[in-house]
């Protein structure tokens, strides 16, 4: 004969509640795991909504520092699944959505005026973005076709700020950038925060210039990066250098 002392029906449900929280905490964990890159996509692409309406609010110094956020966000979004193991085509789906929304729409309308000729520019920019993230798969490994639209974004954004929201240079910058981002040239697959640390100590001084600086330096910090990119892709950013 056996007995059971009254505690033990109480150990039993003592032990399954542990176990059962070890199992929720695994699960926080592993669901963490998976979607902190989804999260930083979605975070650029709230940057991108916000930007879009603060400048149809007519707050233009806002729209540009949001447009840096995203930046900063979309280099990291791409690193953070790949060190967690947690690539998938929802991941590439929300970069893809976050990026045409920050650095496509919410950039162009840093070009938009009452002028039907902004207007259009305004158009052809966003359909170039659009180009751009069709054409992403250039077929070569860690290769590029074309500019990518972060980078056109953060110098439009950068020069915007600095010139004061010059539109004559704006219009010129806008072209030239369009024409580099439907170009059939090739740029390096720039994983800053993947491979040298001098490229991890650019993007940190991005993120100290973002939030810890005036903004004239920021922007000049911010265009010389964007800039050496088209200038020097591969002897700079190519992830093999």
């Amino acid at each position: 004969m056996i007995l059971l002392s009254p505690s033990s029906g109480l150990f039993q449900c003592t032990n399954k509640l542990f176990l059962s929280d070890d199992a929720t905490g695994l699960q926080i964990k592993e669901f963490a795991r998976k979607n902190a890159a989804n999260a930083l996509s979605v975070a650029n692409m709230v940057m991108g909504i916000t930007s879009i309406l603060s400048s149809l609010n007519g707050h233009h110094h806002a729209a540009c520092w949001l447009v840096l956020i995203g930046y900063l966000l979309d280099l990291a979004d791409g690193a953070v699944a790949r060190r967690l193991g947690a690539c998938s085509a929802l991941g590439a789906k929300l970069d893809d959505y976050a990026d045409f929304t920050t650095f496509g729409i919410a950039t162009s309308l840093l070009l938009r005026t009452s002028d039907l000729l902004d207007n259009v520019l305004c158009v052809c920019y966003v359909l170039s973005v659009f180009t751009r993230l069709c054409f992403f798969t250039s077929g070569i490994p860690f290769m590029y076709r074309g500019l990518p639209c972060i980078y056109s974004s953060a110098i439009l954004a950068s020069a915007s700020l600095l010139s004061g929201g010059n539109l004559a240079l704006l219009r010129v910058i806008a072209v030239a950038m369009i024409l580099f981002m439907i170009s059939q040239n090739f740029y390096p697959h720039d994983r800053v925060l993947e491979s040298q640390a001098w490229k991890k100590a650019v993007y940190a001084g991005g993120v100290v210039m973002l939030f810890c600086s005036s903004f004239p330096p920021a922007c000049v910090y911010y265009l010389l990066w964007s800039v050496s990119y088209i200038l020097f892709p591969t002897s700079l950013w190519s992830s093999k250098v």
